[in-house]
């Protein structure tokens, strides 16, 4: 079968995006004439700008109001005419564009509500299995089973800007998450930078949003050279930053993902979630930070919560900063 137009649909979150990047090495490398286009959530397209095997960046603005942009991007995606969709979102509106979409090959995840009109139903699988090979297995029938890993580019203009921060060794560590029950309590990270046998610069990065918590580590610990640098870097200059680096300190979570798509060195502190959901590390050097032994009650959800269900947060209370590869 020959696909000339196809269509990756992936407008989750940040690191959602980079572990879908595999569809489209695996797809360009069968159909190397295939123009691919990519459908993400307006924030995220700078992740994919610069990718050589991407045609086109299509952005779902659900602030544009809900029902008004699924009418907007089904006029668009129809006048294509796609000869493949792959769908990896599991949401109605998504199975909507789907299935609306005129192509000629609809693929998508069982879990998805409209999967039972897609021409491929996949069955989405969540323990055990990396969501890179998830992602894969949705068109494995028109390639192969080989797993490739997730890749981004950066272009000369994001490396010039960073370069300043790369002139000696450094660390970078993202200290902070959305879901609360994901992240190290601050005098945990105090403690590990103040015990870190590392001469170089550490940098902590982050969103807007975490500035004040990163401020907060960086004016209380015990030594000099750490930068809070969260607010002031792109998705694509934390991403240049975290490929470079001597090591990379992140939970599962995006700067995960972007040490995952440079193969760089990274440990990944895991508090109430687990690896065995699929969003682990794939460095060759690569750590998963975590409390020992067993825990009742973790993980507590796929993704965490905003405080813990049980109140103790045994599961980062008792992870060992001690046991953290240095760099």
């Amino acid at each position: 079968m020959e696909f000339n137009r196809i269509l990756i649909i992936q407008t989750a979150f940040i690191g959602d995006v980079v572990l879908a990047t595999p569809i489209v090495r695996k797809l360009k490398a069968y159909y190397p004439h295939a123009e691919i286009d990519f459908l993400l959530r307006k924030g995220n397209d700078e992740l994919l700008s610069h990718d050589p095997e991407i045609n086109e960046i299509l952005i779902w603005d659900k602030h544009n109001g809900k029902n008004r942009e699924v009418f907007r991007l089904i006029r668009r995606i129809r006048a294509r005419k796609y000869d493949m969709v792959v769908n990896v979102q599991r949401f109605t509106s998504m199975g909507l564009l789907t299935c609306f979409s005129g192509a000629k090959f609809k693929i998508g995840f069982d879990k998805n509500p409209l999967s039972v009109f897609f021409d491929r139903r996949v069955p989405h699988q969540l323990s055990n299995v990396h969501e890179v090979e998830r992602n894969l297995s949705l068109v494995s029938e028109f390639t192969d089973q080989d797993f490739v890993g997730p890749r981004l580019y950066v272009d000369q203009a994001i490396e010039d800007s960073v370069s300043h921060l790369k002139k000696g060794d450094y660390i970078v560590i993202a200290p902070t998450s959305v879901w609360h029950t994901k992240q190290l309590p601050a005098k945990k990270w105090i403690s590990f930078v103040d015990q870190l046998a590392f001469n170089g610069n550490i940098y902590l990065i982050g969103g807007p949003e975490d500035h004040k918590a990163c401020e907060h580590i960086k004016v209380t610990v015990s030594r000099n050279h750490v930068s809070n640098l969260s607010g002031e870097l792109s998705l694509l200059q934390s991403a240049a930053l975290i490929r470079d680096a001597q090591r990379n300190y992140v939970y599962d979570s995006a700067p995960l993902h972007f040490a995952s798509a440079f193969n760089a060195p990274v440990t990944a502190v895991t508090c109430s979630t687990v690896s065995d959901f699929g969003f682990g590390p794939l460095s060759d050097d690569q750590q998963i930070a975590q409390r020992d032994g067993e825990l009742e009650c973790r993980p507590c959800g796929l993704h965490g919560h905003k405080t813990c269900p049980r109140g103790h947060f045994k599961c980062a209370e008792e992870i060992e900063i001690s046991a953290f590869k240095q760099p």
